[in-house]
């Protein structure tokens, strides 16, 4: 009698496929032999009826006839005992596995493995990446994070540095001093210091990678990896560096001579290169980046490339014009209001703002906002001017 292979997964004869695929993750994660709690058999029955249910083909043939045809190797396995998963059929998909009695063996890259594109079972390598994933604890990004480690070049160094208001405006030169990865002079970055004698690694054997093997309900699966020992060189000095202990590098406190550059802003970075960690074993060096914190000004404030301040002028200077003296950042200049000048003016002059930044010899703009004091107290003497001021206007 045929299986209700819809009842075994739990869905409705009108299941989607994403539902379907979704019932058999969560079935497979709750009965897996390995897990506590976990049914052989059961894991064995839901295997058999996603085979069939998951893919489009077979499902058809199992809705009209109610079983699959033995062609294709889900219904019966080797000598006669069921079994919920053909993998001869899933190796014509995928080159690597070796199969001998009792089980299989594979090589599989599974960096390529889970970046492929070709369906399997009505799902895409991709997906499958990611249920190995959830069953072995592991992921192809943290293999990627590996490799990225082993990188030999110098790691960068980022720091926040705070200036003068006048300094960012104008630029400066400074002495700052960093803490870094620096070549060991002891071994000359080899990590080894001069006659030590160079052996074949003994936890790689001299190949550079180690494998490691795990079992599971898919078979036994071997990966491999960079040795750690010998970063994948294959082989290692006998003894290491007594100063940087095999790194090839030592921390150390530097001083570097730095430029800043006239209209820095606010949050920008300067690219010091080669000034980070030094390379493994001689490779190029990391790069500093600068970040920068600005002081603000009790005279003046930023916008942009200009500069605004404001300054206060008297009544009768406001009603009479006047020269008035005002400061900037290149020193103090002359400014003339006019006759009738309202409070909140703003005079601009031009040319003596923040130089803009990789642009010689351009600058924005001073902006001068006029404020218009009116005085507290008065005396009487002004009262009665004003007053006889105020009939005649």
């Amino acid at each position: 009698m045929s299986k209700d292979y819809y009842s075994i997964l739990g869905v409705s004869k009108s299941a989607t496929q994403d539902e379907i695929k979704k019932a058999y993750r969560k079935l497979a994660h709750k009965y897996h032999p390995d897990k506590e709690g976990g049914d052989e058999q059961k894991f064995k029955e839901i295997n058999e009826a996603y085979q069939v249910l998951g893919n489009k083909e077979k499902r058809a043939q199992y809705d009209q006839f109610g079983t699959t045809f033995d062609s294709v190797g889900f219904e019966g396995g080797q000598g006669g005992k069921e079994s919920g998963f053909n993998w001869q059929d899933f190796a014509k998909q995928y080159q690597g596995f070796n199969f001998g009695q009792g089980g299989f063996r594979t090589n599989i890259n599974f960096d390529d493995f889970f970046t492929r594109d070709e369906s399997v079972f009505g799902e895409s390598f991709g997906d499958l990446g990611d249920l190995f994933g959830d069953f072995f604890g592991f992921s192809t990004n943290r293999r990627r994070s590996a490799a990225s480690r082993e990188s030999r070049r110098g790691e960068d160094i980022e720091l926040v540095m705070t200036i003068d208001f006048r300094e960012a405006v104008f630029g400066a030169e400074k002495i700052i001093r960093i803490e870094k990865m620096e070549s060991c002079q002891k071994c000359d970055g080899k990590g080894y210091e001069a006659g030590t004698k160079i052996i074949t690694c003994p936890q790689c054997n001299g190949r550079g990678k180690i494998q490691q093997t795990q079992r599971t309900f898919f078979g036994v699966f071997t990966s491999t990896s960079v040795c750690p020992t010998c970063k994948g060189e294959g082989k290692k000095p006998e003894k290491f560096c007594s100063k940087c202990h095999g790194d090839g590098r030592v921390k150390i406190k530097k001083e570097i001579k730095i430029k800043i550059p006239a209209g820095i802003s606010e949050g920008e970075t300067i690219k010091i290169s080669g000034q980070g960690n030094s390379g493994l074993k001689g490779s190029k060096a990391g790069d500093l980046y600068i970040s920068f914190k600005i002081k603000p000004d009790k005279e003046f404030k930023r916008d942009g490339y200009d500069i605004l301040s404001q300054t206060e002028i008297n009544i009768a200077q406001a009603a009479l014009g006047d020269k008035i003296i005002i400061n900037t950042l290149d020193g103090p200049v002359r400014l003339k209001i006019p006759a009738g000048t309202q409070s909140g003016k703003i005079f601009i002059l031009k040319g003596k703002g923040v130089p803009i930044l990789n642009k010689p010899g351009q600058r924005g703009n001073h902006l001068v906002k006029v404020i218009v004091r009116i005085p507290e107290r008065l005396s009487k003497q002004q009262k009665k001017l004003l007053e006889e001021l105020g009939k005649t206007l």
